[in-house]
């Protein structure tokens, strides 16, 4: 079984926002020198769900050789090898790092369609597993994207998945609840936080990570050789908003005086 992890490189939303400046002329966020980017939290629950696959898969098995293969699948910049090895850690067994100057400043579709396209160069891919959503702009469609260009089936909202040969089974998370559906495989699955914490990576598993594959396809591996002109993200004007706020305390000899002279300033602002 093969299953592949989408994962993505974002700013650390558990550091403080004073750590950020932002460059207005480049129209982009800036952090100080030592705060490293980090994969996106539900994303980090999708590697979790997907290494529990792998545990309760291994587990079944009579030989030593699990035969679940994870694959770590990032669309980002060469220096998100640090945040792949972190996930290999936790048990993934190789990384696909897809890194083109073509693909920067792509929007959603743009990038549901390259990681489509890497995940049929991949082949035979069993099961895809996302997080819910990023937590830096809480899109959510980027994993459905991917499910509609491969067209097989997506299920979200997971917070527990078991397979059985080739029919997958998931509990996914309602407002009022849970329910459980099934499909067959290949599938694409979005993991809420509902699964539960990720697990941390040991030294020795750490140590092992060093020693696994992450390969990087561009452009010309996927087959994209011009400049894509659809799928761009424009900012026109990136700036930290002036919250300052003009308070007059109004003044009476009684309530009423007070009310009036409220009601008064209100009907001039054409607010009633």
């Amino acid at each position: 079984m093969h299953i592949v992890v989408l994962v993505k490189q974002i700013f650390d939303p558990d550091v403080a926002t004073t750590v950020f400046r932002i460059d207005e002329e480049a129209c982009a966020i800036v952090p100080l020198p030592g705060v490293s980017p980090v994969i996106s939290p539900f994303d980090e629950q999708a590697v979790e769900a997907a290494m529990r696959i792998k545990d309760a898969h291994g587990q079944k098995l009579e030989s030593e050789k699990n035969d679940v293969k994870v694959t770590v699948v990032t669309m980002a910049e060469e220096t998100a090898r640090v945040a792949i090895k972190g996930e290999l850690a936790k048990g993934a067994d190789e990384g696909l790092l897809l890194a083109d100057p073509l693909f920067e400043n792509a929007d959603a579709v743009l990038t549901a369609n390259i990681l489509a396209t890497a995940i049929r160069k991949l082949g035979d891919v069993d099961l895809i597993i996302a997080g819910r959503q990023a937590a830096d702009k809480d899109l959510g469609v980027v994993g459905l994207g991917v499910a509609q260009l491969l067209d097989i089936p997506a299920i979200t909202y997971a917070c527990d998945i078991e397979i059985d040969n080739k029919t997958i089974s998931v509990e996914r998370v309602l407002e009022d609840g849970t329910e459980k559906v099934q499909t067959q495989l290949p599938a694409l699955v979005t993991i809420s936080h509902e699964l539960g914490k990720p697990r941390y990576a040991g030294l020795r598993e750490t140590m092992r990570a060093a020693r696994k594959p992450i390969n990087t396809w561009n452009g010309s591996d996927l087959g994209i050789n011009t400049e894509i002109a659809y799928g761009r993200q424009h900012i026109e004007k990136l700036f930290i908003p002036d919250n300052k706020v003009n308070c007059e305390i109004i003044q009476g000899d009684t309530p009423d005086d007070v009310a009036f002279q409220l009601a008064t300033r209100l009907k001039e602002a054409d607010l009633i």
